[in-house]
């Protein structure tokens, strides 16, 4: 398509509040309808629909298969949903409890789980990795993943060297975490300690962060 063009499916015809572009899928969150006028913290959460490449499990549907058209990713139904994001070829998502969630390849731990297995379908990411507090935001980079919590903390989790041409003593870190080691579970970005974040963005090669003094950060491959 060399024009935007509206989706053929109607979603279950469900109202779209949000979208997330991967590499080769796309991520959409429907409004479940349930809203607190009252509520000044309330954000449009609903169930979470994906379509595109299926290559690694990324899509949620316990398979590999692409899909042409969106379809809704039971495994997060009813969960409500308010963000999500789509990396090359993993998927994260936040549920309104704080809870953050994960699925496709697993490549240098960037799922947060604490192994390399890929998954197929959604899975949460244990909230006491995170110190007990709630996830506010995800990004999914291409090897790597950030997240921040309530208190204004910034994690990263996955690769600690995406230039694979590179020694050990150079390349590329997106992590922040000063060194080229990969983690396997969310870890705290000691070099924001005192800052309170309220973005972060994850690139292929580098990360960026937004602080609530307007101040932005950068940390990855400089070219």
């Amino acid at each position: 398509l060399n024009m935007p063009t509206r989706l053929p499916c109607p979603l279950g015809g469900e109202r779209a509040v949000a979208v997330s572009a991967g590499c080769l899928h796309s991520l959409v969150i429907t409004d479940d309808g349930e809203k607190s006028p009252l509520d000044r913290r309330w954000r449009p959460r609903g169930d979470v629909w994906s379509f595109g490449s299926g290559l690694d499990g990324n899509l949620g549907h316990g398979d590999k298969k692409p899909l042409l058209e969106p379809r809704k990713i039971e495994a997060l139904q009813g969960q409500g949903v308010v963000a999500v994001s789509a990396g090359i070829l993993h998927s994260l998502a936040i549920t309104a409890d704080g809870t953050a969630w994960s699925w496709g390849t697993n490549d240098d731990g960037k799922l947060g789980h604490d192994d390399l297995e890929r998954r197929l379908r959604p899975e949460r990411i244990r909230k006491d990795l995170f110190d007990g507090q709630e996830v506010v935001a995800v990004s999914a980079g291409a090897d790597h993943s950030l997240a921040i919590t309530a208190d204004g903390v910034a994690w990263s989790c996955g690769s600690g060297q995406q230039d694979w041409d590179a020694g050990t003593e150079d390349g590329c870190n997106c992590l922040g975490h000063g060194n080229y080691e990969h983690q396997l579970l969310p870890k705290r970005i000691e070099a924001l300690s005192g800052i309170r974040i309220i973005a972060v963005s994850a690139g292929q090669d580098h990360s960026l962060a937004l602080a609530d003094d307007g101040a932005v950060w950068s940390w990855g491959m400089e070219v």
